[in-house]
């Protein structure tokens, strides 16, 4: 494997690895206003109870994202030192207002959500939740705007290779970035909404059946059976809207390699790039055209016309974009059908949490982390499916990589990917420490016992 394709690879590492948190700080931080308000409105301690354990997790996934950011910064200059250089102009602000909008609200209020409830009265640590809640979510939206010109640039000149921008309001208001920013903070909600539901659910088979762990239960299920539909929504607009400025990304999605009308939606193929076809077809007749256009004799565009007369192939390799669409699709219809399935029993005869099936509450604790797959393979369907270009129709991705040894960029990648494995394996131990030591009944930050002078502490 030669740099580029190592550092491609790298940076897939830490981006996969780092957007694990943000997708769940973006939405617990309003998962936490919300129940800090029903708290505030009806005085329940239920709704506290539920509060006092989620924060924790949200400082844990805060403390994490924060750190995994970090090195994806660098690699900027150690391994894309291109991107800089070319469109510097626009990124480099772009991620800086990120820092005066998002992190400037976080640092400042954080510590008050976190250690000032006994400190400050009750609406101002309700105001410190609204403002980090409030910064979770600008921070994705100066990044899902850098992303989102990336591919699709609006709003700058090339001047010697160099991009420089000529209006502000068109690169962040680009024609991809409403699309993106609505799906990927429905994305962040959902991945939220099943944390909440499984550990919850987790907690309640072990014997945590507390109150805070009820309305947390039916809460996660309920948003989650709520959301989705919305998802599934925005997902076609934003598909229209991939169809529209990246069509190669389009026609990778359904492994469709000629241009035609009435075209097969391919529940599941191999696609072979030699070869240029796919093998093993199961198909469902004109489908393809009607999600896309439709219309059954819609036409779609095929991978084929995105092959230059030499040879250049001007669209991403298939097989990658192809089965991790499918893998986002078939866990977004997994988590529908698990979160209409609870919704229905608890309402039925407003049984609540207890009309739920043992069966049913395992599988909601197995899929805690289930918007995790979802969110991933949507990533790659998104930043695999605009390859060749790194920013598109601007700069290649190969133009951009820094000229250093292979077996470099080997070895810090093997560094990463064991720190990584390490990091969130103890990340998902320790959520579920929490929850067994909640469910038993113990305090989550003990405090020790005054002593008298002279006396001495109990073995």
């Amino acid at each position: 494997m030669d740099t580029l394709l190592l550092s491609r690879i790298q940076f897939g590492a830490n981006i996969s690895f780092h957007i694990l948190f943000p997708t769940i700080t973006i939405a617990l931080g309003w998962a936490l206003l919300f129940f800090k308000l029903r708290y505030s409105s009806t005085g329940q301690e239920r709704w506290l109870e539920a509060y006092r354990f989620w924060v924790k997790v949200f400082a844990l996934s805060f403390a994490m994202g924060v750190v995994s950011g970090i090195t994806m910064s660098f690699q900027f200059g150690t391994n894309w030192p291109g991107f800089m250089e070319t469109v510097g102009n626009i990124a480099g602000p772009l991620l800086a207002y990120e820092i005066l909008t998002a992190f400037f609200l976080e640092a400042v209020f954080l510590g008050i959500m976190l250690f000032g409830q006994s400190k400050v009265p009750s609406w101002v640590h309700t105001g410190a939740t609204f403002l980090v809640a409030l910064g979770t979510t600008m921070s994705a939206f100066w990044i899902i705007v850098l992303n989102s010109w990336m591919h699709t640039p609006q709003g700058f000149e090339m001047r010697d290779g160099v991009a420089y921008a000529t209006d502000w309001w068109a690169i962040v208001f680009n024609p991809s970035m409403p699309y993106r920013f609505t799906h990927m903070l429905l994305a962040s909600f959902l991945t939220t909404s099943f944390l909440i539901a499984g550990v919850s659910a987790f907690r309640w088979i072990i014997g945590g059946q507390t109150e805070g762990v009820r309305v947390a239960l039916k809460s996660g299920v309920f948003a989650a059976a709520l959301l989705i539909p919305v998802q599934i929504y925005v997902g076609d607009m934003h598909g229209l809207n991939t169809l529209e400025y990246q069509p190669q990304k389009v026609a990778a999605m359904e492994g469709n390699w000629e241009t035609g009308s009435n075209v097969p939606l391919l529940l599941f193929a191999i696609p072979d790039q030699e070869a240029r076809e796919n093998r093993f077809e199961i198909a469902i007749p004109n489908l393809a055209s009607i999600i896309l256009t439709h219309k059954a004799d819609g036409v779609v565009p095929g991978l084929n016309d995105f092959v230059t007369e030499d040879g250049e192939v001007l669209h991403p390799r298939v097989a990658p974009v192809f089965f991790a669409f499918r893998i986002m699709i078939g866990t977004g219809m997994l988590m529908l059908l698990v979160s209409w399935t609870a919704s229905a029993l608890m309402l039925r005869k407003r049984r609540g949490v207890e009309g739920l099936p043992k069966v049913l509450l395992y599988a909601l604790a197995g899929m805690s982390f289930s918007g995790w797959l979802a969110t991933l393979a949507g990533w790659y369907t998104t930043e695999i499916g605009r390859q060749p270009w790194l920013v598109q129709g601007v700069l290649a991705t190969k133009d951009a990589v820094a000229d250093v040894p292979a077996a470099m960029v080997l070895s810090t990648l093997i560094g990463y990917l064991i720190v990584y494995a390490m990091l969130l394996g103890a990340y998902i131990l320790v959520i579920f420490y929490l929850a067994r030591r909640a469910s038993r009944g113990q305090t989550l930050n003990p405090r020790p016992e005054p002593r008298t002078a002279g006396t001495v502490p109990a073995e």
